[in-house]
Order: structure tokens, then sequence, then C-alpha cells
């Protein structure tokens, strides 16, 4: 651990991440409860394939570390379930083609964001003026931390 950063910044960093922690936990619980049935990752993976499409397995299978065999097969079984299909072959490179989300895949994740949201938003609505001013002013911070 670095000894230039203050005791109090460790003390913050600390109790930041056991919030976020349990916000991440309570958001995760609330699309357990969706009638998709699919995993974390698979949820994880339709979400990444839908802000990149286009996506490569190779380049999916680093970016979330995992091993191309064991992508492969999560990429197989979103195609089964018509989540996930493949683009037109690069042109480049016959072997390559891209990973998009079919209208079911994006319309299923549509609906996972908006559960979330939902309770999200049902939580925040349930705070004082003040505590909403305090978040609404953390997240210019929180943005800038996370880029």
């Amino acid at each position: 651990m670095t000894t230039d950063i203050s005791p109090q910044a460790i003390a913050l960093a600390d109790e930041l991440r056991t919030a976020l922690h349990h916000v991440f936990r309570r958001l995760r619980q609330e699309s357990d409860n969706d009638p998709s049935g699919l995993t974390l990752q698979q949820k994880m993976l339709i979400s990444t394939i839908s802000l990149q499409p286009g996506i490569g397995v190779a380049e999916l299978a680093r970016q979330e570390k995992l091993r191309g065999p064991t992508m492969s097969g999560h990429i197989k079984a979103l195609e089964a379930l018509n989540l996930v299909k493949r683009d037109a072959p690069d042109p480049d490179d016959r072997r390559r083609s891209g990973l998009l989300l079919t209208d079911h895949g994006t319309a299923l994740l549509t609906e996972i964001r908006a559960r979330r949201l939902d309770w999200l938003a049902r939580r925040l609505s349930q705070l004082p003026p003040e505590g909403a001013d305090a978040l609404r002013n953390a997240l210019v911070y929180l943005n800038e931390i996370g880029e």
C-alpha cells in the first residue's frame, strides 16, 4: 500500500467500497428475481455486447477475463436462447464475426435494466431532499473516479 495516501482518504475509500458493494449486491438481487432465468454472467455479456455491437468472441473473452473456449460456450448458450447472433464475417478475416443482440436480447436487456432502475429510483425517492442532493453532487466525483 502507498504510504503517501492520507488516513482520511483510506477510510473514505473503505467506506465507499463497502457502500458500493451493498448497492451493487442489491441491484444484482433485484435482477435475480427477473423471469429470464439468466445468470449474472449472461446478463453481463449481453450488456457488454449491447454497448459494443460487433465485438468478437476473442475480444469479449479478453475483456471479461475468460478463456476462449469458456466464452464460446457462453455465446453458444446465448445464441440458443435467441439473445445473441453473429454478424456477417469480417471481410479482412473470414474466421471472425462480430456479436450482436437479437431483438429478443435487446428487449430482455431493456427489461432487466428497467427493473434495476425502478428499484433504485424507488429507494432514492425515499431519501430526504438533502440526501438526494448530496448524491447528485457526488455523481460528478464518482464518474471521475470511474473513468
